[in-house]
């Protein structure tokens, strides 16, 4: 099992704020992919977007300014991201954080909306937001081996 293309589109679509695309792609890829790679192809841009915001400079009051500032900036996303369960699963990228007690479906959720205030703070052209793709879609592909 692989990333498909449309999978990539789907959350290219997403990402680049195409949201009418992303409502019409992803119930295609709902219909007729196994969810599986689609979750990986999320979980590994995230990672990847929050590597790159963290690691080199990046402290817990960072994580925790970030997260209430993502909060802050986006429409309704205060209602559905929990702050605490955002910072941990930040930590969990970037550092030694446990988070084994939350479920798939929370971490799945939270990264979803994380990955989409990460890769808008990065403002990507489209060769960037390609790349950045290319690179998760690697990635996650690694993981499903």
């Amino acid at each position: 099992m692989t990333v498909t293309d449309d999978q990539i589109a789907t959350l290219r679509a997403l990402l680049s704020g195409n949201f009418e695309e992303y409502d019409r792609l992803s119930v295609q890829i709902e219909e007729v992919d196994d969810s599986r790679s689609y979750t990986a192809l999320v979980a590994a841009a995230f990672f990847k977007a929050a590597y790159q915001r963290f690691v080199k400079a990046g402290s817990i009051d960072d994580v925790v300014e970030y997260v209430g500032d993502v909060r802050s900036r986006f429409a309704g996303v205060a209602d559905q991201l929990d702050p605490r369960t955002a910072e941990r699963v930040i930590l969990a990228t970037v550092a030694d954080e446990n988070i084994d007690d939350l479920d798939g479906r929370t971490i799945m959720a939270t990264e979803f909306l994380l990955l989409a205030a990460l890769v808008a703070d990065r403002n990507f052209d489209e060769v960037e937001l390609n790349d950045f793709l290319s690179e998760a879609r690697k990635l996650a592909d690694e993981w499903l081996r």
